[in-house]
């Protein structure tokens, strides 16, 4: 499981290193694609094949369905992780997610996801205002 919360460096060549932890979790290859709330998610191989089986059930006919599929997919690149734990963030995931020198990198069950600092500390202090409501409400459906 991907848990945790790291601050890394992008470097003038748009590498980042992955901590420790997250590298024997994800492997030597990796799929990182454009995220929600603004940053990118990465998965391994064998987590991705499950969200594009859960995708591909669903119907084509809707609009919904095939506008999320393109978000996906259309911005998913593989990615190799070096001999020494880094990764190259493509230009154009980089200026998608706005991300600068300085990146956080959370673990989040099965994704890592990778944000601007300054973005993630935002709304890191958002839901922490908000964490007692969200539990309620996730409470309420049986979640928690």
């Amino acid at each position: 499981m991907l848990i945790g919360e790291y601050n890394h460096t992008l470097d003038n060549k748009n590498r980042i290193s992955l901590p420790v932890k997250f590298r024997k979790e994800l492997g030597k290859k990796i799929v990182i694609t454009p995220g929600l709330d603004n940053c990118l998610f990465v998965f391994t191989h064998v987590e991705w094949k499950k969200i594009s089986e859960r995708l591909s059930q669903s119907s084509l006919l809707q609009s919904d369905t095939r506008s999320f599929s393109r978000f996906m997919f259309g911005g998913a690149v593989q990615i190799d992780v070096d001999s020494i734990g880094r990764i190259l963030i493509p230009d154009f995931l980089r200026d998608r997610s706005n991300l600068k020198n300085k990146v956080s990198m959370i673990g989040v069950q099965n994704r890592v996801e990778i944000w601007n600092d300054k973005a993630w500390t935002i709304y890191k202090k958002s839901i922490e205002k908000k964490a007692d409501e969200l539990a309620e409400k996730l409470g309420s459906v049986g979640v928690l």
